[in-house]
């Protein structure tokens, strides 16, 4: 256990220097004294230890319309994607999240796994997030199709079809105030026009239902083009600092 927690703290380090961080600010804190337990303090403090039905009680985060999505989805074969795929991707997530992420399509270790964003190009958003004091307890991650497409090619438009209006009951259930579409296929998707993240990211696009869009890139294309990361930590700074005025 040990060993890798110092070497996620390696390649934590690696990536801020990567991003160009040249240093980390040295804080010093020194523990308060405790005062003396209240009475009410106290009390709490003698209080046993939750039942086994207080433990498996359903989680006050739930959001039952949420839920209500995946049921109505089921084991979905609306579109041929189902024959090939092994596990159907819903997404994962605060279902009551501020800030939503919306990507592409599964790909390989998300299908085995049944999550979004669990290969390489999620471990890559796992560090943008936590660089901004985040992490995937605080966001809800999704993707325009629920099933991988073959050999990870682009979604087609008719895949798309079948899968986009569970995307909007998604989003109005959980009713985030910013959805960043990571790369091209998300931000045409949702703002169903052709556009350009190149031309367009680092911008927040008024939508709809109180909600603003943010293009930045799809962290695969980050892997391919390592050059394009500074850039990118610039877009995630702007949600951070536009999450901090939301209040």
């Amino acid at each position: 256990m040990a060993k890798e927690i110092i070497r996620q703290l390696k390649l934590y380090l690696e990536f801020l220097q990567e991003m160009g961080v040249e240093y980390l600010p040295r804080t010093q804190s020194r523990e308060k004294p405790r005062p003396p337990a209240t009475a009410h303090q106290q009390r709490v403090e003698k209080k046993p230890p939750p039942s086994r039905a207080e433990l498996t009680a359903p989680s006050p985060q739930a959001n039952p319309q949420l839920e209500a999505v995946r049921a109505e989805m089921g084991d979905c074969k609306r579109c041929p994607l189902w024959k090939e795929r092994k596990t159907l991707v819903f997404g994962e997530g605060n279902p009551w999240a501020r800030l939503m992420f919306v990507g592409e399509a599964p790909g390989r270790e998300e299908d085995l796994q049944g999550r979004p964003f669990v290969g390489q190009a999620g471990k890559l958003l796992d560090q943008f997030l936590q660089t901004i004091g985040l992490s995937r307890e605080d966001v809800y991650i999704a993707n325009i199709l629920k099933c991988r497409p073959p050999g990870n090619r682009t979604p087609q438009p008719h895949e798309i079809e079948q899968c986009f209006p569970f995307l909007l009951k998604q989003i109005q259930a959980i009713k985030p105030r910013i959805i960043c579409c990571l790369g091209g296929v998300a931000a045409q998707s949702l703002v169903r026009q052709r556009v350009a993240i190149t031309r367009l990211r680092g911008q927040f696009i008024p939508w709809r239902w109180g909600i603003e869009l943010f293009l930045t890139f799809h962290p695969a294309y980050l892997l391919r083009n390592p050059g394009q990361k500074k850039n990118a930590m610039q877009d995630f700074l702007k949600v951070k600092e536009k999450l901090e005025g939301l209040g």
